[in-house]
């Protein structure tokens, strides 16, 4: 799979036309072009216009441009896939986490006698049975796992991935229960006169109207 994502490259939306295209390449062209840049800057400037080349020769050949737009669309993970990678990478950095506090530990423990050893453990074993610092730990932890969640998601997206999410039932409920809500708000404002001829003086929406209208005669 290509990695870089020629549509973040042009700094444009998926959706932009060859017209702002080509005026977003023309733009990013001059802004990088090393015969504008300081002799310094210069190597940075040729690697970036050279990304900038190669975005454009794609999004600007509509073949090209279909072809790229489902190698990004292929280049979609499930949820189930997403959760798997994600809980492997967390159990690896668990045991990795396991492993430094261990040498820590180890470490602290070398360079203190058997006195401070007992002081430390003894006053852990006070922490551990204090719910307020239980607790605080807990919400430490869940944190933690949040902000490594998110981080990991963000650089899915940034290599090209798509995250998709599947629905619950309860999501399927929750869209059937605003359509029902909207068509019978909708249903109580048509016995209502005056909305019933502001929609049939709206351009474009008579026919509509006059269909609905059918429907309730």
């Amino acid at each position: 799979m290509n990695k870089k994502n020629y549509y973040e490259i042009l700094q444009i939306d998926k959706n932009a036309s060859q017209e702002v295209i080509e005026k977003v390449y023309k733009t990013l062209a001059k802004k990088y072009h090393p015969d504008l840049q300081a002799e310094a800057d210069k190597p940075k400037a040729e690697a970036i216009l050279k990304e900038i080349n190669e975005a454009y020769d794609v999004l600007s050949n509509p073949v090209k441009r279909a072809n790229y737009d489902q190698t990004l669309e292929n280049s979609e993970i499930s949820e189930e896939s997403f959760n798997e990678i994600n809980n492997e990478n967390a159990a690896l950095k668990n045991q990795l986490y396991h492993i430094q506090e261990e040498l820590r530990n180890s470490n602290q423990t070398s360079k203190s006698n058997s006195s401070n050893a007992y002081n430390s453990y003894t006053k852990m074993k006070n922490l551990q049975n204090d719910d307020a610092v239980k607790k605080y730990y807990d919400e430490l932890e869940r944190a933690r796992q949040k902000a490594y969640h998110d981080a990991y998601i963000q650089d899915l997206k940034n290599r090209g991935y798509k995250i998709r999410y599947k629905k619950s039932f309860k999501d399927y409920v929750k869209n059937i229960i605003a359509l029902a809500l909207t068509i019978l708000v909708f249903v109580i404002l048509w016995q209502i006169p005056a909305f019933r001829n502001l929609l049939f003086n709206i351009p474009g929406v008579q026919i509509i109207a006059q269909i609905i209208e059918n429907i309730f005669s």
